[in-house]
C-alpha cells in the first residue's frame, strides 16, 4: 500500500466503506467501531479515538475487500422505493417479531437470576425502552417518511412535479430519525457493556445464554438497519428531492 493510498483511505468515512461493501462491517465490529450511527467519522478519527493504527485497520479492510468470497448485496444500486420496502419488510418485521420474545426472556431472567446478577434489571429496562421507542420510530417511517420517498420515486419516473409535504423538506423527518437512531445506538452500547459483549456468566442457564445470543443478533440487525437508512436511503432521498428544484 502506498502512502498516498493510506492517506486517502484514512480520510474516508467509515459509513462509506460499509456502504460500498457491507463485508467491511465485520472489521469495524471487531474493534467496537460504530459504523451506523457514527458513520460520518473518518478512519483517521476513529483510529485516533481507539488508539489504533490506521495502517492496521486499513490493511484488514483491504483484506476483506480483496477476498474472493461472494460479493455482498449492493444496496446502493437498488431503487429507493425498493430499499424502503426492504427495510420495512425485513428489519422492521424483525424488530416486531423478536422484541416481545426478548422482553419475555429478560423478565424471566430478572425474576430467577436478578439477585445474583443485578445488572439484568438495567439490561431489561434499557431493552424495554428501546423496544418501545423503535416501535414508535418505525411507525413514523412507515406512515410518513417512506411513503414520501416512494412518491418521489414515482414522480421522477413519471416526470411530474411533486407536492411539498407538510413536513417541509425530507431533511426534517430524516434529521429526527437520525437522532432517534443515535439514541438507540447509545442504548445498545450500554447493553453490550452490561452483558460483557453478550458473554453470559459461568453460572448461566440455557435461557440466559439464548437471551444474550438473541440480544447480540438483535444489535447486529439494528446496525445493518440503521446503516441502510443513515448511509444509503437518507442521503439518496435528500438528493432525489433536490432534483425537483
Amino acid at each position: 500500500m502506498t502512502m498516498e493510498t493510506l492517506e486517502k483511505d484514512s480520510q474516508k468515512q467509515i459509513g462509506q466503506f460499509v456502504a460500498d461493501d457491507f463485508r467491511t462491517a465485520a472489521v469495524f465490529n471487531k474493534y467496537g467501531i460504530d459504523f451506523c450511527c457514527k458513520g460520518d467519522r473518518t478512519v483517521a478519527e476513529v483510529c485516533d479515538k481507539k488508539g489504533l493504527s490506521p495502517q492496521t485497520l486499513i490493511d484488514e479492510l483491504e483484506a476483506v475487500l480483496n477476498s474472493k468470497t461472494d460479493q455482498s448485496i449492493d444496496y446502493k444500486s437498488w431503487p429507493l422505493d425498493l430499499l424502503a420496502e426492504y427495510i420495512e419488510k425485513k428489519h422492521h418485521r424483525y424488530v416486531e417479531e423478536k422484541a416481545p420474545v426478548l422482553k419475555q426472556f429478560l423478565s424471566k431472567l430478572c425474576a430467577v437470576h436478578g439477585q445474583r446478577h443485578p445488572e439484568l434489571f438495567e439490561i431489561n429496562e434499557l431493552f424495554t425502552a428501546s423496544a418501545g421507542e423503535l416501535a414508535s420510530h418505525m411507525k413514523k417511517e412507515e406512515l410518513i417518511l417512506f411513503p414520501f420517498v416512494k412518491r418521489m420515486v414515482k414522480a421522477k419516473l413519471d416526470n411530474v412535479a411533486i407536492q411539498s409535504p407538510q413536513f417541509g423538506t425530507v431533511g426534517n423527518p430524516i434529521a429526527m430519525m437520525m437522532e432517534e437512531h443515535e439514541n438507540e445506538g447509545e442504548r445498545f452500547r450500554k447493553i453490550a457493556e452490561l452483558t460483557n459483549n453478550y458473554n453470559p456468566p459461568a453460572d448461566a442457564c440455557n435461557t440466559y445464554r439464548v437471551t444474550f445470543a438473541m440480544l447480540d443478533e438483535f444489535e447486529k440487525d439494528l446496525h445493518l438497519h440503521i446503516h441502510l437508512e443513515n448511509n444509503i436511503l437518507f442521503p439518496a432521498a435528500i438528493k432525489l428531492e433536490q432534483q425537483f428544484g
